[in-house]
């Protein structure tokens, strides 16, 4: 009995790639799809059988064939492969050649097929319901015109039919105009612009005169500018490209323009300066969002709004702001945590406590924090059982995760990431931890990461918080006197784990390196013999990037959140986003600029709780490891020799 015991565990434990003769048969069919070759393809084809990718190969057959537009050989393909990924795709690049064909009746019929449509997918079944003369379409469209800035090509003509439909006034179009400024997208506002009646368009060679060059605009500008709406609009157009990289000048300029404006183009101006100015800590940016006066805010103004008040401790204005957030807004857990703070601050606790219960208990970063605000401890929850046999077998028998195990063992990452993902899709928290579990097995880290963090009521956190390469990692941080637990939870949102990760900025391996950055950290760690192809060698990885953590970390204050920071943007960043007077660390973190660091930093942070938790068996404190970034000084070390 022992012994069947342990042959078990053996066999639970070992990875399940099982290697298929016919994987280079498959690879084989790939390459001839990709030089155009179909005979060699339908060879390959005809050859792999009950392979768990035939129908990827087949995908690529119908996909060569498609310009025959042999719809009967599509609907038997969706018939056998229904509510799969291969399917999914195929289909709805199917619909996108009906699309470009016209034939409107065939796509009213397969977009009902498809279970997450993508957005121009979804304007080709929007044209064809047009094109059978259902108008409510445009219902739907009208509603996204604010926010689908810059529209596929698909989704082009459906806003055309809205606006020969006269759903579209002057000022919708001014209004879209602004957003897509905003968001630095102004070809399609160019676009948007076109819309206007032809008396009101502006004029096009000073339109691309005030993208290209905002300030010569302003002062080329005849003395009667001010005289139409266009001329005015293109004035704070232009000073929002101005705000965009010089708040101050902007400021300068609108105090020059601003009584020829009327007051909502006047008010929209000043929220362009604020929030420009918010982004870069301009101790500014909250009087000038007070001259901004009731002008509607943009999602991102209302929280940069709330992020100056919070670096100039003015909670009055965070409590009213937030107050003014749209619902959807004020109901994402930065905002519940920071109107809670608001409350506490004057004196109103129970109305705090009451915001912070909602999101309490949360396994994130504002979760954390509410739950201290509350005296609770951050502990890990109990861990479900493990999966059964049975569980198991069904995560292993899943179609979909054989088809995701067979393409990482061809080592064709993305498509298993996008075929697992797929998977999962209805999975309920024990389906879910079977599967995290047969990733761990099979040494798959981030999949058994993302999948364990799916789980609603039954969780693993052994599994969300996995920690790989503990003979590398753990005496490398020790060398270097950092956190093991920081470590850890800066390596997990890096890379997941995984050793091959590489960035689209060119930065390597489980501790994303770049390569002037690990070259420097070698050269002066003295680390002989160093070049970039052993950058993805685990223990080199991990030496060079704990290095770096602690040149880093002593070059600021030898503070964690600085140099989580500084990890992900730079140390300059890192130390130019401190402000003159101390910050709370939670509220140096929700104010730095860059979404991605803001981001990046809050997850590392929270990471480090819950793997410091689960490596000394004792809560841990988010607030103690924030702490307080201290103010910048004029005599602050330089830090001109970090890359």
């Amino acid at each position: 009995m022992k012994l069947h015991a342990f042959f078990l565990a053996l066999f639970v434990s070992l990875p399940l790639f099982a290697q298929d003769s016919r994987d280079s048969t498959f690879l084989a069919a790939r390459d001839a799809f990709r030089a155009g070759d179909r005979a060699k393809l339908e060879r390959a084809a005809g050859q792999l059988g009950n392979h768990e990718l035939a129908p990827y190969a087949e995908n690529y057959l119908l996909r060569m064939n498609m310009e025959q537009g042999d719809a009967a050989a599509l609907r038997d393909f969706f018939a056998r492969n229904e509510r799969t990924f291969v399917a999914e795709k195929l289909r709805a690049d199917w619909i996108r050649w009906l699309g470009k064909r016209g034939y409107w009746p065939e796509i009213d019929i397969e977009y009902q097929n498809l279970i997450a449509p993508e957005p121009d997918v979804t304007c080709w079944f929007q044209q064809a319901r047009l094109a059978a003369g259902d108008k409510t379409v445009l219902d739907e469209v009208q509603k996204q015109w604010l926010t689908m800035l810059e529209p596929p090509e698909a989704c082009r003509p459906v806003i055309e039919a809205l606006i020969r439909d006269n759903r579209v006034t002057a000022d919708d179009v001014w209004v879209r105009a602004r957003r897509q400024f905003e968001a630095n997208r102004t070809g399609p506002a160019k676009a948007t612009l076109a819309a206007l009646p032809v008396s009101q368009t502006p004029d096009a060679k000073a339109l691309e005169q005030m993208i290209a060059s905002p300030m010569g605009y302003l002062a080329r500008q005849p003395g009667n500018w001010y005289a139409t709406r266009g001329g005015r609009e293109l004035a704070v157009l232009a000073i929002q490209r101005i705000a965009a990289n010089d708040p101050r000048a902007a400021a300068g300029e609108l105090e020059k323009l601003q009584g020829r404006l009327q007051a909502a183009e006047r008010d929209w101006a000043w929220g362009q300066v604020a929030l420009q100015a918010a982004k870069k800590h301009y101790a500014e940016a909250v009087t000038w969002f007070v001259l901004a006066g009731p002008t509607p805010l943009s999602d991102e103004a209302f929280q940069w709004k709330v992020r100056a008040a919070l670096r100039a401790h003015d909670w009055s204005v965070v409590l009213a702001t937030i107050g003014e957030m749209p619902s959807a807004l004020a109901a994402q857990p930065e905002w519940i945590y920071w109107l809670g703070r608001a409350y506490k601050a004057g004196g109103l606790t129970s109305e705090a406590d009451a915001l912070f219960e909602k999101i309490a208990g949360q396994p994130n970063f504002y979760g954390n924090l509410a739950d201290e605000e509350l005296g609770r401890k951050i502990v890990v929850p109990p861990r479900a059982k493990a999966p059964t046999a049975e569980e198991q077998k069904a995560a292993r028998d899943n179609p979909g995760i054989r088809r995701a195990l067979a393409f990482f063992r061809l080592d064709m990452r993305t498509e298993a990431v996008r075929e697992w993902n797929w998977s999962l899709r209805g999975m309920d928290d024990r389906e879910l931890l079977a599967a995290a579990d047969l990733a761990r097995r099979n040494q798959i880290w981030d999949r058994a990461i993302n999948t364990a963090d799916r789980t609603r009521n039954e969780h693993d956190f052994t599994l969300r918080y996995l920690a790989p390469y503990g003979d590398q990692v753990r005496p490398a941080a020790s060398n270097q006197a950092l956190d093991d637990a920081w470590v850890y939870g800066l390596m997990r949102q890096e890379s997941r784990f995984i050793t091959s990760a590489k960035s689209n900025v060119g930065a390597s391996g489980l501790m994303q390196l770049m390569p002037a950055t690990a070259k420097w950290v070698a050269k002066k760690i003295g680390l002989k013999d160093y070049n970039h192809g052993r950058v993805n060698d685990t223990e080199t990885n991990v030496l060079l990037g704990t290095s770096y953590m602690r040149l880093v970390m002593e070059n600021l204050d030898n503070h964690p959140v600085l140099t989580s920071a500084a990890y992900n943007a730079g140390p300059g960043r890192a130390k130019k986003w401190r402000a003159d007077q101390p910050l709370e660390g939670a509220i140096y973190a929700e104010t730095i600029p860059f979404n991605e660091t803001r981001d990046y930093v809050k997850k590392v942070m929270s990471n480090s709780v819950y793997y410091s938790a689960l490596f000394t068996g004792r809560p841990d404190s988010l607030k103690a490891r924030l702490g307080v970034v201290g103010a910048r000084t004029a005599d602050a070390p330089k830090d001109a020799d970090l890359p």
